[in-house]
């Protein structure tokens, strides 16, 4: 006997979750539920949220989304990775690609041949050489990448910047013509079904009571129905992300290329973030308040800017962290409502794609099966400590010890997982994979590499493939770039001409 199906769904809460689980759900559901968004303009949004990942491009395919139209909307720019600055030392920087390092030419993977070469100090080139992405970001140039895997241009990969409150806009323009309807609102009252302990009804302070089938907590950090409601409760890690503010502002560009890359910057007590967007420049500092404090974090952020400030400084409170169940009774939590990963390496939206995802995959009826809870539970709880474990990596190599806080994060213990990774790396130049990483091989070399944590050895078969001409390959990944680079446009043109196209 089939259950009854849900008939009703509200989303608490606008901004980018609220709006992208809107229009995931209105497009999977064909109107065969009604689904009601409630927000508030009063209360407004984080929206500092702007630099993304490359899954978020599959997330727009999925709902059928013009990319050129979408770029338009938001004033959106490609981006090709993330440039680290000063964090494995000072005056020191290195790239985190999107893509591959080189072009393979052999059973033997490029970077353990890189890896050999550098060890034995036959080859002085960083791997950031190798890497298409960081050729074209150096540069300033942007093409979509080759279909052709016989093509050096097939081996980067892109994301976006953009305005966070654009896009909210834009995806509710799509979720309206999908029978979305929107309330003005701020709820004043959740209350609870006594035998069950389910959400019954929310009460606006209008007056208007809401009653859905499944709630969607998008509320941000107050986490109105996932904790204020249900006290679901919350791990804390900030002892290995011990980060616990940011400040925000945007700022007009200066003049000069556009970046197609993201900077992060280590500072005395955290780090700051370079957005560019196709309108202006996104800046902010995320720091530790047991190091510093929020006035001088804006002090120093507002100097460092490149242009005059847009609007005044955003202080924003947070402990990194996830809730103890996202998927709680009939509530589901989306967004910063369900953890809080600090945007170091632009997770934000992907944890909210990948929530909304994983809950069309496990769909529930009406009966809200526990067993279904379990394993979305299970699932995003794996998916929040490996990408925990990603950025607790970056803080934990480093060679900083000028403050205290740098000091605090080189002796913190860390995860026995993240400490056994390291150690493979450190030890034979091995890749430990999780099941379902969502950061592949590329991102982790990246990191180690940067920051420092060199391989005593390069994986064994590299020695017993001597008679494979490796120099030659790698002198022909370099030409092959450099052919490539000369016919490219520049980030700005191919931006604006793109964006001309529909």
């Amino acid at each position: 006997m089939n259950a009854a199906p849900i008939k009703t769904i509200a989303i608490i809460g606008g901004g980018s979750a609220g709006w992208m689980a809107a229009a995931a759900l209105s497009n999977a559901l064909q109107k065969s539920c009604q689904i009601k968004l409630v927000e508030s303009e009063e209360i407004g949004t984080v929206g500092v949220g702007e630099a993304t990942i490359p899954p978020v491009k599959y997330f727009n395919a999925q709902l059928g989304i013009d990319e050129a139209s979408f770029m338009r909307e938001t004033n959106a720019t490609f981006k090709l990775g993330i440039e680290f600055i000063d964090w494995a030392g000072k005056n020191q920087s290195y790239f985190h690609p999107f893509g591959q390092y080189g072009a393979e030419f052999d059973q033997t993977p490029f970077y353990q041949y890189w890896m050999r070469e550098a060890i034995r100090g036959d080859i002085s080139q960083s791997i950031d050489m190798f890497s298409m992405a960081w050729k074209m970001s150096e540069a300033g140039k942007f093409q979509h990448p080759e279909k052709d895997k016989r093509k050096i241009q097939s081996t980067f990969d892109y994301a976006y910047h953009f305005d966070a409150n654009l896009y909210a806009r834009f995806l509710r323009k799509y979720s309206e013509l999908r029978g979305v309807e929107r309330l003005e609102g701020k709820v004043v009252n959740v209350e609870l079904r006594a035998e069950t302990g389910d959400i019954e009804k929310i009460l606006l302070q209008s007056g208007e009571t809401i009653e859905a089938d499944l709630y969607i907590d998008c509320t941000g950090f107050y986490g109105v129905l996932i904790e204020k409601a249900l006290q679901t409760g919350y791990e804390d890690w900030s002892r290995w992300l011990p980060c616990d503010r940011a400040v925000a502002a945007a700022c007009n560009a200066a003049e000069g290329p556009l970046l197609a890359y993201t900077k992060s910057t280590a500072k005395a007590a955290g780090w700051q973030w370079r957005i560019p967007l196709q309108h202006r420049v996104g800046n902010g500092y995320v720091y530790s308040s047991q190091h510093l404090a929020p006035h001088l974090a804006e002090d120093e952020l507002m100097k460092s800017i490149e242009g005059d400030a847009l609007v005044d400084a955003r202080h924003l409170r947070f402990v990194t962290g996830r809730r103890k169940k996202f998927w709680n009774k009939n509530c589901v939590a989306i967004g910063l409502s369900a953890g809080f990963m600090e945007p170091l390496e632009s997770t934000s939206l992907h944890l909210i794609q990948y929530g909304i995802m994983r809950l069309l995959a496990l769909f529930p009826s009406a009966d809200m099966s526990p067993l279904l809870a379990d394993e979305y539970n299970a699932l995003t709880s794996a998916e929040y400590e490996r990408i925990r474990d990603f950025l607790i990596l970056h803080y934990k190599a480093t060679e900083r010890d000028d403050t205290s806080f740098w000091q605090y994060c080189a002796n913190m213990p860390i995860p026995d997982r993240l400490a056994y990774k390291m150690e493979q790396f450190r030890e034979n130049g091995i890749l430990v994979s999780d099941e379902r990483e969502l950061f592949h091989n590329p991102s982790w070399i990246a990191v180690y590499l940067g920051q420092g944590i060199k391989p005593k050895r390069a994986p064994a078969l590299t020695s017993y493939r001597m008679q494979v001409p490796v120099s030659e390959r790698f002198s022909q990944v370099q030409a092959a770039m450099q052919s490539a680079l000369k016919v490219m446009p520049d980030h700005r043109t191919y931006v604006e001409n793109y964006c001309k196209s529909t």
